[in-house]
């Protein structure tokens, strides 16, 4: 099987290990530069990458029969946080209240303290606490032409619950809070196992975007826990298990892919006459492919 990596950085630590374990298993591994072009269709993709000419490239590479993981569609979704904010609300998701500000050298200002975040989720955005006055000028003197979105500030512990979840199988570490520390910058990391319902918050998440992988912040609330962003494909660095539920997906939506386009073909043949494929025969055909991609 051939399984393309859509990333800037094909040597990611993740990408890198399930390409390697790919690459024992007899497969093929082909970058893909994210402004393309591609010539012969790989049997899936994975999109790391997520720049406008990278969900370019999957689209048309979706167009052509491709299956992309994740599909471009529920990317481009996670990376306008209004959006992604007002699915998960309709959905019952315990999101954070999320509202667009315009740019942020325009903001009204609601009640201090808030979290100031870019609207367009990307490396290096905008995500800051702000306490008063002072703070949101110092923002707005180095990012204001930038749209952003704020929402409320959670005091929680003062740790991120980082749960990252690929193809079903749910990982997960706490971090210092870089809100928290307010030195702009995260603490230590360290192990920590969700609790059975907030590993099922997080399956809840793909269910509602359509992701395969990827990962949810939660912070604890006064009530209940608060989703505060969902992420399409992070990096899910050092979880133990991770690479190889990534080639396990891989191999699975590639399989199904290839055994759809076999039973087509038999199906096809039947019709032109060469040899009678009936309903019974097409579904011993099609009997090899596993449940539709979401399905758990």
């Amino acid at each position: 099987m051939k399984v393309g990596l859509i990333a800037g950085d094909p040597g990611h630590p993740v990408l890198a290990a399930a390409a390697e374990l790919l690459v024992r298993q007899g497969h093929e591994v082909a970058a893909v530069p994210p402004a393309g072009p591609v010539a012969a269709l790989a049997d899936v993709y994975l999109l790391k990458a997520r720049t406008p000419q990278a969900l370019a490239l999957a689209r048309e590479l979706e167009r052509r029969g491709a299956p992309v993981v994740n599909s471009a569609a529920a990317t481009e979704l996670c990376q306008d946080r209004v959006r992604m904010a007002d699915l998960a609300r309709a959905a019952g998701l315990p999101f954070a209240a999320t509202h667009a500000a315009g740019r942020l050298g325009e903001l009204t200002v609601p009640a201090y303290p808030f979290v100031v975040k870019s609207r367009h989720s990307r490396r290096h955005d905008l995500v800051a606490r702000v306490d008063g006055p002072a703070r949101l000028r110092e923002l707005a003197e180095r990012w204001p032409e930038e749209p952003v979105v704020t929402q409320p500030f959670v005091p929680g512990t003062g740790w991120d619950q980082k749960l990252w979840v690929v193809d079903g199988q749910v990982f997960a570490a706490r971090r210092q809070s870089e809100l928290a520390t307010g030195t702009g910058k995260s603490g230590r990391a360290e192990d920590w196992e969700p609790s059975a319902g907030r590993a099922a918050l997080a399956l809840r998440v793909g269910e509602v975007f359509g992701l395969d992988v990827y990962g949810v912040d939660l912070l604890d609330g006064p009530a209940e826990p608060v989703i505060v962003d969902v992420n399409a494909f992070p990096g899910v660095r050092g979880r133990p298990g991770a690479p190889e539920a990534l080639v396990a997906l891989a191999l699975r939506v590639g399989a199904e892919r290839v055994g759809a386009e076999e039973g087509r073909a038999l199906v096809g043949q039947g019709s032109a006459g060469q040899e009678s494929v009936g309903p019974q025969a097409a579904g011993r055909a099609l009997a090899g492919i596993g449940p539709g991609r979401g399905a758990r």
